[in-house]
């Protein structure tokens, strides 16, 4: 316990930077992965076919395989995401690993959230688009107007689901430079060999309140929209 709360600030700082690769990563994600699911039913047959192959292709690729194609392989290519370092956000200064590692969570991630949202749209009767295109209403409308309020109601569960997910994906970030929460645990291990236990489990703890804290925020999203029977 002493090497934890002897440097709490470093466990702080990298649950911190956990959150902050999930929040960022999440919006990223669930404005692509909107799209995404807006193509796959859309009236453009080529739209929703590239939609479809984008799905297939990063919901059957490990997230390591696409770490590693964004860490190593497009720096090989001449992307290196070095200009990044000039941007700051408050006191912390965004590095291009932190942008690579969001890049490479969005990209995985998206496929998860467009088919969660695909999954709301499909719940929704086909009555409701066809009364609303009946009234002179184009796709975009009867998407954001008619289609998505509704489906907004069935997709909270799975969301939350890949948001869980996606909270505990961001260790795989250790591995390629950022110093998030189990970069932190190894460290401390490392130094603290006799604690390797409690070091565990106090970072497992620190991923329960998050993961916790994203079911709690379902479950609340899920009886306010909750329709009455």
């Amino acid at each position: 316990m002493e090497a934890i709360f002897g440097s709490f600030d470093v466990y702080l700082t990298g649950f911190g930077l956990t959150i902050g690769l999930a929040v960022v990563s999440g919006v990223l994600s669930l404005v692509f992965g909107l799209l995404l699911a807006a193509a796959r039913v859309g009236p453009v047959p080529v739209l929703s076919k590239a939609a479809a192959v984008y799905v297939t292709l990063f919901r059957n690729t490990p997230l390591l395989v696409v770490f590693i194609f964004i860490a190593i392989a497009l720096p090989r290519i001449g992307i290196t995401f070095q200009s990044i370092e000039v941007i700051a956000v408050g006191d912390y200064n965004v590095s291009a690993f932190f942008f690579r590692a969001v890049v490479a969570l969005t990209l995985y991630t998206s496929a998860f959230v467009c088919e969660a949202i695909r999954s709301g749209i499909n719940a929704v009767p086909v009555g409701q688009a066809e009364a609303a295109r009946a009234i002179g209403l184009d796709f975009g409308q009867v998407m954001r107007l008619v289609v998505l309020p509704q489906a907004a109601r069935a997709v909270v569960p799975p969301m939350a689901s890949v948001f869980i997910a996606l909270t505990k994906n961001t260790s795989i970030a250790a591995a390629f430079g950022i110093a998030e929460a189990a970069a932190t645990m190894r460290r401390f291990t490392n130094d603290n060999a006799d604690q390797r236990i409690e070091i565990f489990l106090l970072i497992a703890l620190g991923y329960i309140v998050v993961v916790e804290a994203i079911a709690f925020s379902s479950y609340a999203l899920e009886r306010r929209w909750k329709v009455a029977r």
